[in-house]
């Protein structure tokens, strides 16, 4: 009995330890893409980040990994993908790189009169403002979105990004 316990403990540990490498992982590969949509765009780094993180599972989810869809951003083509070894339609936007996928978010965020608004109002240090912003403008139905996207940018101190770039050195010391 002890050791059935002291096995699923450390199961549950290993999985939830795995988790966190995965989401360190994706930080660590897509931080310097965010880093630039904000310079670009006006949006926080930890904005950019966190959305995807959460819409992609961390680069994890299907339309992640067959369209480089990392924000669950639909288009008017249909693809055919694989889901529980089906093929299934869908009319979800197809990138040639996780890149195309983060500046697609940055026009939409910046371009369409939906969000627009807060581009003009919000600095890119105001990843608050922006996670409320993008959820009352309507980009996802849950009513817990924001506070997803937010609990992940507290968890990964992902604010640190909206910093200066003359700061990264010493960023780049306290995430790790």
């Amino acid at each position: 009995m002890k050791k059935t316990i002291l096995v699923t403990i450390f199961l549950i540990s290993a999985i939830a330890a795995s988790a966190q490498n995965t989401s360190t992982s994706y930080i660590e590969k897509f931080k310097d893409d965010a880093i630039r949509i904000m310079h670009q765009s006006g949006i926080p780094a930890s904005i950019v980040l966190a959305v995807a993180m959460h819409e992609s599972g961390c680069g994890n989810s299907n339309l992640a990994q067959q369209f480089n869809n990392q924000f669950g951003i639909k288009g008017y083509d249909s693809h055919v993908i694989i889901k529980h070894r089906k093929q299934v339609t869908t009319h979800y936007k197809k990138y040639a790189s996780v890149m195309d996928s983060f500046e697609d978010f940055a026009r939409i965020m910046t371009e369409r009169k939906q969000f627009s608004h807060l581009a003009e109002n919000l600095t890119h240090y105001d990843y608050f403002g922006w996670a409320r912003g993008i959820q009352r403008s309507g980009y996802a139905a849950s009513h817990r979105w924001s506070a997803d996207v937010l609990g992940l940018i507290k968890k990964y101190k992902l604010n640190l990004f909206d910093e200066n770039p003359a700061d990264q050195p010493q960023l780049e010391a306290k995430v790790q």
